[in-house]
């Protein structure tokens, strides 16, 4: 991951306070290293405490504090900055399983974590995006956010309800300069992608080794995974002047999967 991405010269949010979850890893950490880079002041959020003091020991020049957290214990999250200029929701976990055999408090953490989260620190962030008349609410959403597949009803249904809490935010924050989007990438090359294989291969019947070409890539018109720092320079155009028009809008990074 780059310490100084191209795409971080194009926006400058030196004064910015962006505030990111799941920021230890995968997406998370290369919006970090985006934000940071672009001059922002970047609190990164995690339940992981060596992954975060693995990732601010790789950007020694940038301004980067690390909080770690729990999120799906929702009454610790009053503890997190409320003077957030960008909420980067991204923060998230997988499981893979039947629904007739899903674990309903794995069900229910998911819900907590990918949902009802995001939900209060948006609420936490917006009146103070309300005052300065500007604020950027960003949420990594996923394909599965606008399609389905087997196995996943915690996570599709989740990343749904983002979908629908972040055109919400966008409808209310228009008059105040908040503008509210999603980003939905099809697999990307992420520890949390890599942590499925086992289990897409026992649900689907199938080796190991055939998961990333049946079931990965098998949607996809380009045949690769998404690489982080793709989403992560989306995230940061959704912060330029040039995406200032943009709100309520779910931003397919999902190699044609929502083509079909």
């Amino acid at each position: 991951m780059s310490q100084h991405p191209e795409s971080a010269l194009l926006t400058d949010l030196t004064g910015r306070h962006v505030l990111v979850t799941g920021a230890a890893s995968g997406i998370g950490a290369a919006c970090v290293a985006s934000f940071a880079a672009a001059g922002a002041r970047v609190t990164a959020v995690d339940l992981d405490e060596g992954g975060l003091a693995s990732l601010v020991g790789g950007l020694p020049d940038l301004s980067v504090e690390t909080r770690a957290v729990d999120l799906a214990d929702l009454d610790g999250l009053s503890d997190l900055p409320t003077d957030v200029d960008v909420l980067v929701n991204n923060a998230g976990v997988q499981h893979v399983s039947p629904v007739h055999e899903f674990p309903v408090e794995r069900f229910d953490l998911i819900h907590r974590l990918m949902l009802q989260s995001p939900f209060r620190l948006i609420r936490t962030a917006l009146p103070h995006m309300y005052a300065q008349g500007w604020g950027r609410v960003i949420n990594i959403s996923s394909v599965h956010g606008l399609r389905a597949s087997a196995y996943k009803s915690a996570y599709v249904s989740a990343k749904h309800g983002l979908e629908g809490l972040s055109k919400v935010v966008a409808l209310e924050g228009a008059a105040h300069g908040v503008t509210s989007n999603c980003l939905n990438p099809a697999y990307v090359r992420t520890p949390l992608v890599e942590k499925q294989v086992a289990d897409q291969a026992r649900t689907h019947g199938i080796a190991e080794e055939e998961v990333l070409e049946q079931v990965m890539l098998g949607p996809v018109a380009i045949k690769r995974l998404v690489e982080v720092d793709e989403v992560a320079a989306m995230a940061l155009f959704l912060c330029s002047p040039a995406a200032t028009s943009i709100t309520g809008s779910s931003l397919p990074v999902d190699g044609g999967w929502t083509a079909h």
